[in-house]
């Protein structure tokens, strides 16, 4: 068994089975590729793919237990790979990480400012996503870490480090009658068509949850993946925003800002690694940036926790900051 037909196995499982695909993905021949995952069978003395013809239907039970210790072994290879760049130079590297725009546009700007005073000369790559295309970039190994809230279903293979906690807060123009000062009440929001982020399809939403314990439906009128797109249709007048308090400008000219906190419960945004993968310096750096109560020893204690709820745990006496 070598590393580069575990590399080839990986490629064809994230193309949909399609030889050809992780061929040109892998900048070899389709042959190549099909030669090594037969003889990884051979080797394995069992089936990875069942196929039709010359073509990969779909992956064997005993097949997806291989692939999946496969990634985890690439990722090992992937990781001694930067520890290594790292030892020879502690100046230089880079650190991959998937966010949502919310946090890359409201929260980690300081924090990457602040990172790469420290490191000039480390590559920081920043993808941007929904929940579900973090967990695809996970899967994938592009990224190093992740940076989401949420959604935890999505990363079950990864250390989830609580980092902050945020509220919801309403937002309309100046001259919208919920800008009259009053309490803010889910009787008031039901009356007008809503404006907020785009739904995870992992589960309920605990926005309609919300409205549901009031007995009441939400009028969600549009969707939108960041606030800046909601804040534009808001000063629209196409309908009442939510969006999260950070992403609040205090003197926009145009919108007022309604807090909401007593009516959504807080959401906690959390920083993932890999479990059991090596945790390479610099993501020690930026989750103490980000999160300065995540110590270097309270991280370590985690990633080696065995259960999501053993780091629950760790985190149990640990008051959060709000954003």
């Amino acid at each position: 068994m070598k590393l580069h037909q575990l590399r080839y196995l990986a490629a064809v499982a994230q193309n949909g089975l399609n030889i050809t695909a992780a061929a040109q993905k892998l900048h070899t021949s389709q042959p190549g590729v099909s030669k090594q995952i037969k003889l990884l069978e051979d080797e394995l003395g069992f089936q990875i793919f069942v196929r039709e013809g010359r073509n990969l239907t779909r992956i064997t039970p005993a097949g997806q237990q291989v692939i999946d210790r496969a990634l985890r072994i690439l990722q090992e290879a992937q990781s001694i790979r930067h520890l290594s760049t790292e030892l020879r130079d502690e100046g230089k590297g880079s650190l991959s990480i998937g966010t949502t725009h919310t946090q890359a546009r409201y929260v980690l700007p300081d924090v990457i400012r602040e990172f790469l005073a420290r490191y000039p000369q480390v590559r920081l790559n920043l993808h941007q996503g929904t929940s579900e295309q973090i967990a695809e970039m996970v899967a994938s190994d592009r990224i190093d870490c992740a940076i989401a809230t949420g959604s935890e279903a999505l990363f079950s293979d990864l250390t989830l480090l609580p980092c902050y906690r945020w509220y919801r807060t309403v937002i309309v123009p100046k001259d919208h009658p919920l800008a009259n000062g009053a309490r803010l009440s889910f009787k008031a929001l039901a009356a007008y068509p809503l404006i907020t982020y785009t739904f995870s399809f992992t589960g309920p939403s605990s926005l309609h949850q919300a409205f549901a314990r009031a007995a009441l439906t939400p009028n969600i009128a549009i969707t939108a993946r960041d606030a800046d797109v909601i804040q534009t249709y808001v000063r629209l007048g196409l309908g009442v925003g939510i969006i999260a308090h950070m992403a609040v400008d205090e003197h926009d000219p145009d919108l007022t800002a309604i807090d909401a906190s007593h009516l959504f419960a807080a959401h906690t945004t959390w920083m993932g690694f890999r479990r059991g993968t090596l945790l390479r310096k610099y993501m020690y750096e930026f989750a103490q940036l980000l999160a300065p109560h995540l110590d270097r020893r309270l991280v370590e204690r985690a990633h080696r926790a065995t259960s999501a709820e053993e780091v629950t745990q760790l985190f149990a006496d640990i008051t959060l900051p709000q954003r």
